[in-house]
């Protein structure tokens, strides 16, 4: 059982950048999981966002949703079983729900994919 724990979202203008965390309570180490984040907006389906796969050692490879890419950036921080969203030139199309995600296994851009969820963060992007 993993507990994922989002945090960091928030009310913030279009263009302003915001960094959201991702831990877990549960005592696994998610340097051991792929690792990734989804969002969903109002009347739309969960979306991939990002994903960080772990190819072996603290090597990862990162993979972002061409609506994000160049302005997200994903990314961990090991000691401290941590992984972070970095957002950068906020827009207003980026308001969602931001959901922390992890698979023991490999993640891809599907949902079905995430073995483990986290409750969401809200992240509201005003014009």
């Amino acid at each position: 059982q993993v507990d994922l724990v989002e945090s960091g979202g928030g009310l913030v203008q279009a263009g302003d950048s915001l960094t959201l965390s991702c831990t877990t309570s549960s005592g696994r180490s998610l340097s051991r999981d792929a690792m990734g984040w989804f969002r969903q907006a109002p009347g739309k389906e969960r979306e991939f966002v990002a994903s960080s796969n772990r190819i072996g050692g603290n090597v990862y490879s990162t993979n972002y949703a061409e609506s994000v890419k160049g302005r997200f950036s994903i990314s961990r921080h090991n000691a401290k079983n941590t992984l972070f969203l970095e957002m950068n030139s906020l827009k207003t199309e980026d308001t969602a729900v931001y959901y922390c995600a992890a698979s023991s296994s490999r993640l891809g851009e599907a949902s079905h994919d995430v073995e483990y969820w986290g409750q969401g963060t809200q992240v509201t992007v005003s014009s």
